[in-house]
């Protein structure tokens, strides 16, 4: 059995990890700004720019920005963590076409990755959570990016369609980026 000296020790090991990890918290909009930025100039230094014979092919996705609209801090949050995860699914799969610069891929990735990781720590708690989960708003994410996964997929992950959709991510993390700059 542990003595009281013991408990003693481990509750303060506990509070100085949970003051911890709050601080880190705390610096998340901060933290986040900085990767979206950081995402952003990857995005441009993966490819070159938007190829010509890819501009008749122009395809609209409408990303739903009313996601990026509610009223708690915390559902917005969950809500880019949730944005962060699409992206990087959709950037994990099927690249040998993109003709990208391997590098800035694998940071861009990566950023992302260490984002969601960081988000997880902080955002979820259970009951936000909960209440996203049942939302609309969920549902209008996952078929604005499962859109541009079967766009990817009818066009058999060609050059013009990873292009296209390197163009729309970008376009999404600038949205996400005015609103984080916001929180």
């Amino acid at each position: 059995t542990m003595n009281a000296f013991g408990w003693i020790q481990l509750g303060l090991i506990l509070l100085c990890t949970t003051i911890i990890c709050s601080h880190q918290c705390d610096y998340l909009p901060l933290q986040q700004r900085k990767v979206i930025e950081n995402s952003l100039q990857l995005l441009d230094k993966m490819g070159k720019n938007f190829p010509q014979q890819c501009l008749r092919e122009k395809m609209s996705f409408r990303f739903p920005k009313q996601v990026l609209q509610p009223i708690q801090k915390e559902t917005v949050r969950v809500a880019i963590e949730e944005i962060f995860q699409h992206i990087f699914y959709i950037f994990s799969k099927n690249l040998t076409l993109a003709a990208w610069d391997g590098t800035a891929l694998d940071q861009f990735q990566n950023g992302l990755y260490q984002q969601i990781e960081q988000l997880e720590a902080c955002v979820i708690k259970k009951h936000t959570h909960y209440c996203w989960s049942k939302e609309v708003n969920r549902l209008k994410l996952k078929k604005y990016f499962q859109k541009i996964d079967c766009f990817l997929q009818d066009k058999q992950h060609n050059l013009c369609s990873w292009e296209i959709s390197r163009a729309e991510m970008r376009r999404c993390l600038q949205l996400v980026d005015k609103v984080t700059r916001k929180l």
